[in-house]
């Protein structure tokens, strides 16, 4: 080693960490061979703690604030290592900094469709994503169970950890909730709320806390999707004949306004024109056979119009023409059937 290099590395550490990354959780403080003096200065911004560190346990937490590593704040450090003359020796040591920050918009999703059983859509299978907020809430624990000894934790190295864990959890609500799938839009808000209480626990088993969770969107299969949406289209058509009508009239006008589409133009141009025929005859055989009806003068039931004896009850429905024999209203002058003058 230089001389320059020893005597640098006599000088009692600084340590501070500034982080500028983001999405950095844990980040070791360089220290050279790991030796850290008595009485250097530690630096714990708003945002951060300290996890102190010797021969791979770990001694203290320290809390935001300026702190002097001596064998007064580290009591659990004096119990690990019995120095004669207490750290006035170089001793090994590291410095973990553990980011407190929120660490938000982390995206969830269902990379497969969850299978529920809905009272009316019946089987369905439905997809479900957002996003969610965690920050670290027991360092110790955090380092213990996930971080280690990497010097440079970032939250890509424990997000598809945690995605799985989210999801699983979410699943299963989902599947416990028995909400009509046509309802679950309304429920996003009580959804997200109890899905954060059902997954916090687990969050907090790695040393975290789930901060927010957030359901943004649950979604049918699409196929799924365009049958309801056929089912709507159907509910707000109303009346399916007169429907029917508009649609045929709507095909028939771009029929004739594309004279030069070929065969299959005019087919379509034919069948429309087909279906439209049908449907004024039908209309047309309504309309007549809703006027050729009378009422019988006695009894006030349909009877057919020209009836000399009402089919019900047999009372006669009015005076007959002596010359045609059709029936004739009554009061009337003239026959309208032959034009025969009536005898009043």
């Amino acid at each position: 080693m230089a001389l320059k290099d020893f005597v640098r590395s006599q000088f009692i550490e600084v340590i501070e960490w500034l982080d500028d990354s983001g999405d950095t959780i844990v980040y070791r403080f360089p220290v050279q061979g790991q030796e850290i003096k008595m009485g250097a200065r530690l630096t714990v911004r708003e945002g951060q703690f300290a996890v102190f560190v010797s021969e791979g346990h770990i001694a203290d937490v320290f809390n935001p604030g300026l702190h002097t590593l001596s064998t007064r704040n580290l009591p659990v450090l004096t119990k690990l290592r019995a120095w004669k003359h207490g750290f006035n020796s170089p001793f090994k040591a590291e410095v973990y900094f553990v980011s407190s920050r929120q660490f938000t918009n982390q995206k969830w999703g269902t990379s497969n469709p969850v299978m529920l059983r809905d009272a009316e859509l019946g089987p369905i299978r439905l997809r479900a994503f957002g996003i969610f907020s965690f920050k670290v809430h027991d360092p110790a624990v955090f380092m213990k169970e996930i971080a280690g000894t990497e010097g440079h934790f970032t939250t890509d190295e424990i997000n598809g950890q945690l995605k799985r864990l989210t999801v699983s959890g979410f699943s299963d609500l989902l599947a416990e909730s028995n909400i009509p799938a046509f309802d679950l839009a309304s429920k996003y808000d009580e959804l997200s709320a109890k899905a954060q209480a059902k997954l916090d626990p687990e969050f907090k088993s790695h040393g975290l806390t789930l901060s927010k969770f957030y359901v943004e969107n649950i979604s049918l299969p699409p196929e799924v999707e365009e049958m309801v949406d056929k089912r709507a289209s159907m509910g707000v058509a109303g009346d399916l004949n007169r429907f029917t009508q508009f649609q045929t009239a709507k095909a028939i006008e771009s029929a004739a306004e594309n004279p030069g589409g070929g065969a299959a133009a005019a087919g379509v141009g034919i069948g429309a024109g087909v279906a439209m025929g049908q449907s004024m005859m039908g209309a047309m055989g309504q309309g007549q056979a809703s006027a050729s009806m009378i009422s019988c003068s006695k009894c006030a039931r349909s009877i057919t119009a020209g009836s000399a004896f009402c089919s019900h009850c047999g009372a006669p429905q009015g005076r007959t023409c002596s010359k045609c024999k059709a029936s004739v209203t009554p009061g009337a002058k003239f026959c309208s059937s032959c034009g025969a003058a009536l005898v009043i």
